[in-house]
């Protein structure tokens, strides 16, 4: 564990606060959200607790958001946060993508799913939140630079597919999540992140039941945040610039 997550994360917010002010926003409308892929759930809560300090000191007092790429990380480190996310002090969300076989298995530990690529996997989280009288909030998930290495749905069907998702019982569409190009040119990523905000005005404008809440943009991580500010994000995970780089795989 880091022994000086608050200083990371103080400089993580000090920069996205620094990139909304040169945009022209209101730093407070762009949140942190921890993405805690490979760490143990003591190293969690450290940020967590780090991160609620450090919004509590700006008169925030919105839950921290943490974000999960694996179910079964998840499911492991669920106990240790459990108290938390009861207590609306934290939020925990799974933005890795999904198998269908696994569903069952995140559920009873997430807050929100931001990793949906396709109708059917929406479909099927849908069945089991009715089932279990539950309504969750999702994002669709748009792969903005074409990379075969990374998942979500092409620009060109995300309309079709966020109003499709958007009118499923048991689940609430809150906005879009995407990755930004592999390339050092930053014109290339700040596009991506500009088509993604395209994608979101466009199913806003549309007035189809169900979109009025998908104004949420979740782009941007530890090197690219300021540009996906720039164009419009509302949330940033950021992983290695709070905890370290992450061991090989």
């Amino acid at each position: 564990m880091p022994s000086d997550l608050p200083d990371r994360i103080a400089r993580v917010r000090a920069r996205i606060d620094d990139a909304a002010t040169a945009a022209g926003r209101r730093p407070d409308d762009v949140r942190l959200m921890l993405a805690t892929k490979t760490q143990d759930a003591g190293t969690v809560l450290a940020a967590v607790h780090a991160a609620a300090d450090l919004a509590a000191a700006r008169g925030d007092d919105r839950p921290v958001l943490v974000g999960e790429n694996r179910v079964q990380e998840l499911v492991a480190k669920a106990p240790d946060l459990a108290d938390l996310v009861a207590a609306g002090r934290l939020e925990v969300h799974m933005i890795g993508t999904l198998q269908r076989n696994k569903i069952n298995q995140m559920l009873p530990t997430v807050t929100g799913l931001a990793a949906v690529d396709r109708l059917s996997l929406a479909e099927a989280v849908a069945r089991r939140c009715v089932r279990d009288g539950r309504t969750l909030d999702v994002m669709v998930q748009v792969n903005v630079s074409g990379e075969e290495s990374k998942s979500g749905v092409a620009p060109t069907e995300a309309v079709e597919l966020a109003t499709g998702v958007a009118a499923l019982e048991g689940l609430h569409l809150t906005g879009f999540l995407t990755i930004g190009a592999n390339t050092p040119d930053e014109d290339e990523v700040r596009a991506g992140f500009a088509r993604l905000r395209a994608v979101r005005d466009e199913v806003v404008a549309g007035g189809t039941p169900g979109t009025e809440d998908a104004r949420e943009l979740s782009m941007g991580m530890s090197t690219d945040l300021e540009l996906a500010v720039a164009e419009g994000a509302t949330i940033v995970r950021v992983g290695t610039a709070v905890f370290g780089a992450r061991p090989p795989a």
